[in-house]
C-alpha cells in the first residue's frame, strides 16, 4: 500500500493512571485540564485485566465523555490523549491511542517521528499490516516487534529510542501487564506523579493537581515504570536512576475557573496579583537584588558585550518591549530574535554573550533548539519561564521564574505581564552591576514597578467600558493597530490577541510606517487602534491619529488619563493612569487584552480553546 501524506501528532495532551480508582474518570478529568494542548480529537485505553479497551472520538473531550457514558468500559489502569493535529485529517481513525495489529501494545504519543516512513516500509516487508497512516501506529508496531524478541520492556524501550528520530513522549499499556504503565520521553514534555498506592503521568502539571503535588520531571531519554507500588526510572541506556521529586506549590483553585465564564477572563483579572508575585523577593528598599537566583558575579556581568533575547509569539513581543529598556539603561549590544530564526543566522555568540530565552511553558521546540545552539557556542544562558521543571529551566545556567501560576487559556495574558516584570527587574539588575544605572534612576523605576499592581487593578475595574467598545467593532473584518517606540510591541501583542481568539484580521505597524503602504487600506470600515500614551513620542503618535481620521477610519485610542486631545479626535478612548514612561506597556496592554476578549465573546468564539491553536508548540 502506498504511503500517503504523513499524519502526525505534535502538541497533544497525555494522561496516564494506575491505582485503585476508576481509570476513565481520572483520565477524562486530566484530559479536560490538558485540553489547551489540543482539542481536535480524544481517546482512552483501559486495561481491565482481560483486555485493553480503546475508545476514540472526534471533537473535544466532552464528546469522548458522552461516548464513555454509553459503553461498558472501566478498570484501574489506563492512558488518555487529546490531539492537536498538524498533519492529516481530524478523524476517529487518526485519533489516539494506537496499537499493534494484535493489540498487545497500546500507546499514546506527543511529538513527531521523522523516520516513520522508512520504519513502516521495513515492517511492511516483514508482513506487518497497518490500519492508519499515522507515525504513532508505526511506533506501536515497532515496539511490539522489539518487545516480542527481547521480552523485557525496559530494554525494548531502549532499543525503540535508538531507532526513532524526532520527538516523542509515550505512555504505554501492555496487555499482559495489567498493573503497569511505561513512559518514555525524548524532546516532548512528560511529568510523572506519585500518590498513595497510585501513580500518574501527564504532559503538564495541571492534570495531576487534583491528585498529587509530588511530581518527577522526566529528562530526555528517561524511561519510567508506573505501578500501584511506586515509580521506577531508567536512563536511555537502561541503567536504573534515582530521581528527586518536586513539590508543586500550585493549588487546585489555580486550574479552576472560580466562577469566571472563561479561563482567559480569570487570568486577565489575576494580573495585579501576578505582578506582585513576580516582583516579590526581588525588590528590597527600592533596589533590585537577584543574587539569590542568578549565581553570576558582578565581574562576569561586566565582561558581557552582547545580550540576546530569543522567544516566540507573545513572549517575543515581551522581549521587544524589554529591548527598549535594555538599550536605554545598559551599554550592551542588544538583539531580539524569534527562536525559529535565531539559530540559522551567522551571529557572533561566545563567552561574552548573555542569551535570554523567554518561554511561558519552557517546552517550545524552537526556543529549546536555539538555547542549545547558544550554549554550545559558549554563551551564558538564562531562562525566563513559568514552568520550574521544564526542559528549558533544567538546561540553562540560570532561571528566573514568572511565578504567575498555571495559565490555562491558550491566549497568553498574565504570563505576558509576568514576563515583562521579570525582564524589567533583570534589566535593572544588569545595568546596576555594570554601573550604567544610577541609584536615583533605579529607585524611580522600582518605585514605579511597585505601584503597577494597584494601577492595573484600577484598570480591571473598568471592563464595562471596553465591552461597549468591543460591541461597536465586533462586526469589523479588519483592524489596524499602531504604536511608536515601546508602544509598537504592544500594538503587535494587541493585534495578536484579537487574531487568536476573535478570528478578526488585525495588523500592527510602527505608526511611522503607516504612510508606507497601510494608509491605502484605511476607510470607514477599517478601525484603527492607536496606543498613544503621554510619552516622548506622543506628538508624533497624535499626528498619526489625525492622518487616519482624515481617511474616515474610526479611531480607538489607548491614551493617558486627562488627555483631552485624544478625547476630542478619537471615536472611542480608553485612558490609563500616568506612570513612568518606561512602564507604560504594563498599562496599555491590559485594555487591549480585555478588548480582544469581549470582541471574541460578542462574536461567539471559543475563547479558551481557539481553533487551530495550542498552548505550547513542542515541535518545530
Amino acid at each position: 500500500m502506498p504511503v500517503r501524506k504523513a499524519v502526525h501528532c505534535s502538541v497533544c495532551g497525555i494522561v496516564g493512571y494506575v491505582g485503585q480508582r476508576n481509570a476513565p474518570d481520572i483520565l477524562i478529568d486530566g484530559m479536560k485540564r490538558l485540553e489547551y494542548r489540543g482539542y481536535d480529537s480524544a481517546g482512552i485505553a483501559v486495561n481491565n485485566g482481560k483486555d485493553i479497551q480503546v475508545l476514540k472520538e472526534v471533537g473535544k473531550v466532552s464528546e469522548l465523555e458522552k461516548a464513555i457514558s454509553t459503553r461498558s468500559i472501566g478498570g484501574h489502569l489506563g492512558i488518555g490523549h487529546t490531539r492537536w493535529a498538524t498533519h492529516g485529517g481530524v478523524t476517529q481513525v487518526n485519533a489516539h491511542p494506537h496499537s499493534d495489529c494484535k493489540r498487545q501494545i497500546v500507546l499514546v504519543h506527543n511529538g513527531i517521528v521523522e523516520n516513520y516512513i522508512e520504519i513502516r516500509k521495513a515492517l511492511e516487508s516483514e508482513g506487518v499490516s497497518f490500519l492508519t497512516e499515522t507515525d504513532t501506529e508505526v511506533v506501536a508496531q515497532l515496539l511490539a516487534k522489539i518487545y516480542g524478541s527481547k521480552k523485557d520492556m525496559v530494554q525494548a524501550l531502549v532499543e525503540l529510542g535508538a531507532q526513532l528520530r524526532g520527538s516523542f513522549a509515550l505512555a504505554i499499556l501492555v496487555k499482559d501487564m495489567p498493573d503497569t504503565i511505561y513512559c518514555v520521553r525524548k524532546g516532548s514534555p512528560l511529568v510523572v506523579g506519585n500518590g498513595e498506592g497510585e501513580a500518574f503521568c501527564a504532559s503538564d502539571v495541571p492534570a495531576l493537581l487534583p491528585y498529587t503535588q509530588n511530581v518527577y520531571y522526566m529528562n530526555d531519554g528517561d524511561i519510567a515504570c508506573l505501578s500501584p507500588k511506586g515509580v521506577s526510572f531508567w536512563d536511555e541506556s537502561g541503567s536504573i536512576i534515582k530521581k528527586e521529586f518536586h513539590r508543586i506549590e500550585w493549588d487546585l483553585s489555580m486550574v479552576d475557573k472560580c466562577g469566571y465564564p472563561h479561563f482567559m477572563l480569570k487570568e486577565i483579572n489575576e494580573q495585579g496579583a501576578v505582578l506582585r508575585s513576580s516582583l516579590e523577593g526581588r525588590i528590597y528598599n527600592s533596589k533590585v537584588d537577584l543574587s539569590k537566583e542568578l549565581h553570576v558575579p558582578a565581574s562576569s556581568v561586566q565582561k558581557w558585550r552582547r545580550l540576546h533575547i530569543v522567544a516566540c509569539g507573545t513572549s517575543f513581543y515581551a522581549a521587544l518591549v524589554a529591548e527598549r529598556l535594555l538599550e536605554e539603561i545598559t551599554d550592551l549590544d542588544i538583539r531580539v530574535d524569534v527562536a525559529s530564526e535565531y539559530r540559522y543566522r551567522p551571529l557572533s555568540i561566545g563567552e561574552d554573550t548573555l542569551a535570554i530565552f523567554v518561554s511561558q511553558s519552557g517546552e517550545t521546540a524552537d526556543t529549546l533548539a536555539a538555547e542549545r545552539m547558544a550554549k554550545s557556542r559558549g554563551a551564558r544562558c538564562l531562562a525566563v519561564t513559568n514552568a520550574q521543571g521544564s526542559s528549558l529551566a533544567r538546561e540553562v545556567d540560570d532561571v528566573l521564574l514568572l511565578k504567575a501560576g498555571p495559565e490555562i487559556g491558550v491566549a497568553a495574558t498574565k504570563t505576558f505581564t509576568g514576563q515583562l516584570a521579570v525582564l524589567y527587574v533583570l534589566a535593572i539588575y544588569i545595568a546596576k552591576l555594570r554601573g550604567t544605572l544610577s541609584s536615583v534612576e533605579e529607585k524611580r523605576l522600582v518605585d514605579g514597578l511597585q505601584k503597577l499592581p494597584y494601577q492595573i487593578e484600577g484598570i480591571l475595574e473598568r471592563q464595562e467600558e471596553l465591552r461597549r467598545i468591543a460591541e461597536r467593532y465586533a462586526t469589523s473584518r479588519d483592524l489596524l493597530y499602531l504604536g511608536r517606540g515601546r508602544s509598537f510591541p504592544i500594538a503587535l501583542e494587541g493585534a495578536l490577541k484579537l487574531k487568536e481568539i476573535s478570528y478578526v484580521h488585525a495588523e500592527a505597524y510602527a505608526a511611522g510606517e503607516m504612510k508606507h503602504g497601510p494608509i491605502a487600506l484605511l476607510e470607514k470600515d477599517v478601525p484603527v487602534v492607536v496606543i498613544a500614551p503621554r510619552d516622548k513620542l506622543y506628538e508624533k503618535a497624535f499626528s498619526n491619529i489625525l492622518e487616519a481620521k482624515a481617511r474616515k477610519a474610526p479611531i480607538f485610542t489607548i491614551g493617558t488619563l486627562g488627555d483631552k486631545n485624544v478625547d476630542e479626535i478619537s471615536d472611542h478612548v480608553f485612558s490609563v493612569p500616568q506612570t513612568e514612561e518606561e512602564l507604560t506597556p504594563f498599562m496599555t496592554v491590559i485594555p487591549l487584552q480585555i478588548f480582544a476578549y469581549y470582541m471574541a465573546r460578542v462574536r461567539g468564539c471559543d475563547i479558551d480553546q481557539p481553533r487551530n491553536l495550542a498552548k505550547s508548540v513542542t515541535v518545530e
